[in-house]
């Protein structure tokens, strides 16, 4: 009986050691946090921008995210083809995902997107659509909600290439209330961020991006 509770004991002994050897690890053996930091998610883009490193933080309550299916190069690649092809009258492409992610500790419940496309042109603004969003001055045309953010940008390439119009979807977490205009201005910051990452990857000429914090303006009067 004492040799049973003995090893009983050790047994104990051993549990609590490991246990205490991966406690705080992020479930990952070492003493590091679970997830990337912000400076590595959604390809990168972030890591040297200061205002998309705070509106990132902001928008996620996190400083640490896992990403699903992020595809930045292939977005990039789609958007390079569509200025190589010859778009016939009822051309669109389909958009693609740059990239998906949420807080490592959020389990996948607070997510952002992002996604481009080509398209022929910015869109304007409906006025239905312009009581719940803000334009700020960048690209030809950006606008968000509190939960959802466009952004066009032009895209001048050298030959054999077109032009083209890039579209730039950013969706934040929902359930931010619409009232919320400095959620507006985050996520249109981490759209604009990516564009300008985007813009340098293709070799865009003219794409008239803003720098930093893109400035809220008035929203047009019509769609044009």
């Amino acid at each position: 009986m004492r040799s049973a509770l003995a090893r009983i004991g050790a047994a104990v002994a051993m549990a609590t050691v490991l246990t205490s050897c991966s406690g705080g690890d992020g479930g990952n053996g070492t003493n590091e946090p679970s997830g990337l930091p912000a400076a590595e998610v959604c390809g990168g883009g972030f890591a040297k921008d200061a205002a998309a490193t705070a509106a990132l933080k902001a928008v996620m309550g996190s400083e640490r995210f896992d990403e699903g299916s992020a595809k930045p190069r292939k977005a990039v690649d789609e958007l390079r083809e569509s200025s190589r092809e010859d778009w016939l009258p009822a051309y669109q492409p389909e958009p693609v995902r740059y990239c998906w992610f949420w807080p490592a500790e959020g389990g996948g419940e607070e997510d952002l997107m992002i996604e481009l496309n080509a398209v022929r042109k910015a869109p304007g603004l409906h006025p239905d659509h312009a009581k719940v969003v803000t334009s700020y001055a960048s690209g030809l045309q950006a606008f968000s909600s509190s939960g959802l953010g466009f952004l066009y940008f032009s895209c001048g390439l050298k030959a054999p290439a077109h032009d083209i119009v890039v579209e730039l979807k950013v969706r934040g977490p929902a359930g931010v209330p619409q009232t919320d205009l400095e959620q507006r201005t985050r996520l249109i910051t981490l759209g604009n961020t990516m564009a300008r990452k985007v813009s340098r990857e293709l070799g865009c000429q003219g794409d008239r991006l803003a720098t930093g914090v893109p400035v809220a303006i008035p929203n047009p009067s019509s769609t044009p």
